[in-house]
């Protein structure tokens, strides 16, 4: 291995034989995509499609203006490497490095408010895309009613031409370019909903006409907002990550990003200002994304949810150490094949084949995914991933007694220890709020069921009260991973015991 080099432009070219680097050159990329929170998984998936079109030569207009709305630390790892990052595809055939250059300059929204409405309401800005979680869309997750009375919401009404927002940046950019006789660019949101084109659309529009019933109208008439569904898992960077790299490839890299080798983005064939070349790239383009969005949310983020909680329960860390228990591995492939799939709608997608290739992935020990990712932000994940297929499978009377535990899990995790008695923090905006529910009245799960922004009706459904109720005494008494045995088993005697 030759010395260690700092990520830069300059050290682009001796570390060309660690790495596969940019060829192209950089100061010709247009800034046509500006992408509001950039975090790892935007910088593993969306960016490196964007990448090989750059790489590949296909369209110069694609450079990426990355935004960050919470975190400074990204700009600064950025900055420092001049907007260069690493991602490294790990798999049992071993590592692999790509030194990714499609983000030409990093914003932060906090302190840079300008520029980044700046870049908004530049023409050559002909795309928006999103990773900002269900909670930044502002709308309720039961009936898709916006937020309208959302503290950030009435707070950046106040303030329009100074938003804190997600929302508020786009409308605010929206209306700079309305006003100067501009078309507006695209909305692309990447995250993990069903319909999110349309969650977007009716948000911004939504926000747009308490400024201004016109500017609404337009957005409505103008504006496109297609869907889309994004896969790839991609743990979050440890320092352990940052040595392997520097060890490894001799990069001395801030924040690199770890991820596996499967890769997938379907995305609406509907655009305003030109489409990029993506399916040129392996997106694949089409006239309806909900099959597939449905398919993978509850699918894939079902199971990273109940095996997070569950497993955090049991005392494991990783997912491949879950995957590596046949008690916990046959309980997510019966969840998967006789609870979820029959509530799935009738596509090509070869749902044995899909749920089998999951069970795969979950179990790459060169991923190793941490549960505690996997648990985050569980106020907005519950909802939109196991809630929603528990919901169908009561009224349809399906088999769903597999999803109700996972939902016991999540209910017990919120007390913030482990079945061993080891404490763990909640990362989640509203932790605290349901951790308060999830421990009153002794445990009691009514309170917490209750809860509209989370279950929505569900919590006045006596059979689903119930069916939590005893399935968190049988965790309290037996464990998960008992539990889960003899719930798989389908022993009854067991657990009534």
């Amino acid at each position: 291995m030759n010395a260690t080099l700092d990520l830069n432009d300059r050290t682009l070219p001796r570390l060309a034989a660690c790495a596969t680097v940019p060829t192209y050159d950089r100061g010709r990329l247009a800034p046509g995509v500006v992408h509001l929170s950039v975090g790892s998984f935007h910088r593993a998936h969306q960016a490196v499609y964007f990448e090989e079109i750059a790489q590949q030569g296909l369209d110069e207009g694609w450079g990426i203006t990355g935004v960050g709305l919470r975190r400074r630390e990204m700009k600064a790892a950025l900055d420092a490497q001049d907007g260069l990052y690493t991602v490294v595809t790990r798999s049992a055939r071993g590592d692999e490095a790509r030194i990714v250059g499609v983000i030409t300059s990093y914003l932060f929204a906090p302190e840079e408010r300008a520029a980044v409405l700046d870049a908004l309401a530049d023409v050559r800005t002909r795309l928006v895309t999103l990773t900002i979680t269900a909670a930044g869309y502002k709308v309720h997750p039961d009936t898709g009613e916006f937020l309208s009375e959302d503290d950030a919401v009435v707070e950046d009404l106040a303030s329009p031409a100074e938003p804190g927002t997600a929302l508020g940046l786009l409308v605010e950019a929206l209306d700079r370019r309305r006003r100067a006789g501009l078309p507006p660019f695209t909305v692309l949101s990447c995250d993990n909903m069903a319909d999110n084109g349309a969650i977007v659309g009716s948000s911004v529009a939504a926000f747009a006409s308490l400024r201004d019933e016109r500017l609404g109208r337009w957005i409505e008439e103008n504006v496109a907002f297609p869907s889309s569904m994004v896969d790839r898992i991609t743990p979050g960077t440890t320092d352990a990550d940052r040595e392997m790299v520097e060890r490894t490839f001799g990069i001395r890299d801030r924040w690199p990003v770890m991820t596996e080798p499967f890769s997938q983005w379907v995305v609406e064939d509907r655009f305003g200002q030109g489409r990029p070349p993506l399916d040129e790239v392996g997106v694949q383009f089409v006239d309806d994304v909900r099959p597939y969005a449905l398919t993978k949310t509850r699918l894939l983020n079902a199971s990273h949810s109940a095996l997070g909680y569950l497993g955090s329960l049991a005392g494991y860390e990783r997912m491949d150490e879950v995957m590596a228990d046949p008690v916990f591995a046959g309980y997510i492939e019966e969840m998967m094949t006789e609870e979820i799939s029959p509530l799935l709608p009738s596509t090509g997608i070869d749902l044995a084949t899909y749920g089998a290739t999951l069970r795969r992935r979950f179990a790459n020990p060169a991923v190793a995914d941490r549960l505690s990712r996997l648990c985050r932000s569980g106020s907005t994940k519950v909802p939109a991933h196991l809630v929603s297929s528990l919901r169908e499978a009561l009224e349809a009377n399906r088999p769903h007694a597999l999803l109700t535990l996972a939902i016991a899990g999540w209910c017990r995790y919120l007390r913030a220890v482990d079945a061993h008695g080891r404490p763990f923090p909640l990362d989640d905006a509203n932790g605290d709020r349901l951790r308060a529910l999830a421990v009153a009245d002794g445990g009691d799960p009514r309170r917490l069921l209750a809860d509209e922004a989370t279950f929505g009706s569900l919590g006045s459904c006596t059979q689903f009260v119930e069916a939590v109720e005893r399935d968190l005494r049988q965790l309290e008494v037996m464990g998960p991973r008992a539990v889960i045995a003899a719930r798989i088993a389908d022993d009854e005697q067991l657990l009534a015991s």
